[in-house]
């Protein structure tokens, strides 16, 4: 079984989004968690996207990329999923095989009505579900060339 970690800035909307599809949609071949460089409480509006995905993130808690590195916690995949300036302060994980990148925007930085951030929070939950489904693809295939068109392969160490 993989383990895979799914990091973003605040633990609080991305990577959780990340984490749940791919423990709801990886068939027991994967485990997923996720952590934050600066964990905060998890986005009502995250909670509010992913409930109509029939997924509940209402009682998740947040925690630390650092606390987990301290911990000695391995895993196979470190799945970057912040801005660029952001993805460089992720520690190299012992036992880590693949260390993959790709942006979606902040859902904390949705602006307008209610309606209006749901609906550009929505897109990125979508697009987020996607790339999960692309990566389980890729991941159970081994074929690097499914997965470039989607993400930004980073090199170990």
């Amino acid at each position: 079984m993989d383990k895979v970690l799914f990091v973003c800035v605040h633990n609080s909307a991305r990577s959780q989004m990340a984490e749940a599809f791919l423990n709801a949609f990886g068939g027991g071949g994967f485990v997923a968690e996720s952590a934050g460089f600066e964990p905060t409480e998890i986005n009502p509006l995250v909670v509010e996207v992913m409930k109509e995905e029939g997924i509940d993130l209402s009682g998740k808690k947040t925690q630390s990329v650092f606390d987990l590195y301290k911990e000695g916690r391995i895993f196979s995949y470190v799945i970057t999923v912040c801005e660029e300036s952001v993805e460089k302060e992720c520690p190299v994980y012992p036992g880590m095989t693949h260390r993959l990148h790709l942006p979606f925007p902040d859902p904390a930085k949705a602006r307008g009505s209610h309606e209006e951030k749901l609906a550009q929070v929505r897109a990125i939950r979508d697009r987020i579900k996607a790339v999960v489904y692309e990566f389980l693809e890729w991941a159970r295939s081994g074929d690097v060339k499914k997965l470039s068109d989607f993400w930004e392969i980073r090199p170990v160490g």
